[in-house]
């Protein structure tokens, strides 16, 4: 029973004008239901982990700004400030885990020694709350990779720490897949490159290869576990040659059949991801997105409902690629309220989804085929006012959440009752 009848009375008037394009709203947000999306728990502390000792956190192109107060000190007070993010978008999304996260009462433990229990606290959290659970190695902010190389590491002690690292977290990723009744994505970054123009390229992208053919050669259930790749322009550090561009693991998920992570801020500033969504799923099966908004450089913005975003989401919807395509989010800004960061990132890829879902996208195609381009570019740009933000206001109100700015009040209170006792 629908609380608020403005709210609905407005979705009514909406969904009529929308049945004029040829739209049904109602099978529109039974598909949104369906929609998850995996929120990344390193917004919420800004990248810092729970370890006893680490390395720089800028090692390895990673580094938030800012001191905003409030960031959550440990899992539990991450958790917290998880649990009212999902009171405050709608559906059933899941959480992106870094190794880095592993909770072990205080005790030192290296990364190439995690285990499954390091991370059961976790996996009882999000199976209490139907969430499904994603998972990546860290390797970055460790002795380990002061150099600048991890798995492409021209020294064997360093490489092998790095390859068992990353078979630690596969075998974790296994088990959190079953656990939560959901395949986990096991998604490898790294942050080796160079800062000045090398001479050898080829001699760390072949022991990159070699590192990568140990860690995923083992057969694991893909009911429980998936693997993926993720390649980079550039980072802090590799402003001039990065190991794992987008073009070696490209060509490496082809001949491996492994996902392929397509982050929004690893590339050029004028290449999107959504034009590369059709190239890439004509050779692989599923890829994976990583939805951040980069500003002048792979600066991690929070994600905001901008063109970029609206045209990665109308790419997913009109390849019909909702089945092979996994959206995650990844950013961090210490600048500004945390959880005010995760709602604002997921309700915009939320919203972004459900303005290409609401598309007419036969209608639009049909006009293409024929060559109309005038017509086209016409109704293209005349679907722009349609009333898009009756029907997220009414989905939000199906699924219990607001559906305007009043979330802002819950999550103010919140800062002032729980997050500003945080020193």
């Amino acid at each position: 029973m629908m609380k608020n009848k403005r709210i609905e009375q407005a979705y009514r008037l909406a969904s009529e004008q929308y049945a004029t394009w040829g739209v049904r709203t109602d099978q529109v947000l039974k598909r949104m239901a369906r929609v998850p999306v995996s929120l990344h728990c390193w917004q919420g502390d800004d990248v810092h982990g729970f370890e006893t000792t680490v390395g720089n956190l800028a090692d390895g192109g990673i580094m938030a700004t800012g001191n905003y107060p409030g960031r959550a000190r440990n899992a539990d007070e991450l958790r917290a400030d998880l649990d009212l993010v999902w009171k405050l978008v709608p559906g059933k999304h899941r959480i992106n885990l870094h190794a880095l996260y592993a909770e072990t009462n205080g005790k030192r433990v290296e990364r190439n020694a995690l285990e499954f229990r390091h991370f059961k606290r976790w996996a009882d959290w999000a199976k209490s709350r139907k969430l499904g659970v994603d998972f990546n190695p860290s390797c970055f902010a460790h002795p380990m990779a002061s150099t600048g190389f991890t798995l492409s590491s021209a020294d064997p002690a360093v490489r092998r720490f790095w390859v068992e690292h990353c078979q630690a977290t596969r075998a974790i990723s296994e088990k959190l897949g079953k656990a939560v009744g959901s395949p986990c994505i096991h998604n490898i970054w790294i942050p080796d490159g160079m800062k000045d123009v090398p001479v050898d390229r080829k001699a760390p992208r072949e022991r990159l290869e070699a590192s990568l053919d140990k860690i995923l050669g083992p057969a694991r259930n893909r009911a429980h576990v998936r693997d993926a790749v993720e390649g980079k322009l550039f980072g802090i550090g590799s402003e001039s040659y990065v190991v794992g561009s987008h073009e070696f693991y490209l060509g490496y998920a082809v001949k491996h059949g492994t996902l392929l992570c397509l982050d929004a801020g690893h590339f050029h500033p004028t290449e999107t991801i959504a034009d590369k969504l059709s190239a890439t799923l004509m050779h692989l099966d599923e890829v994976l997105l990583h939805v951040s908004r980069g500003v002048r450089w792979d600066s991690d913005h929070v994600v905001i409902l901008s063109d970029d975003l609206k045209s990665t989401a109308e790419e997913v919807v009109r390849g019909g690629y909702l089945d092979r395509v996994h959206i995650g989010l990844d950013y961090f800004d210490a600048s500004i309220n945390r959880v005010v960061a995760w709602t604002v990132g997921m309700r915009a890829m939320l919203k972004a989804m459900l303005m290409a879902m609401l598309e007419p996208t036969d209608l639009l195609r049909k006009a293409e085929n024929r060559g109309d381009f005038s017509g086209r570019l016409a109704l293209l740009d005349e679907l722009k006012t349609l009333p898009v933000g009756a029907v997220w206001g009414y989905y939000c109100e199906q699924q219990g959440v607001p559906g305007g700015r009043e979330w802002l009040d819950t999550v103010r209170k919140y800062e002032h009752d729980v997050q500003a006792k945080r020193r």
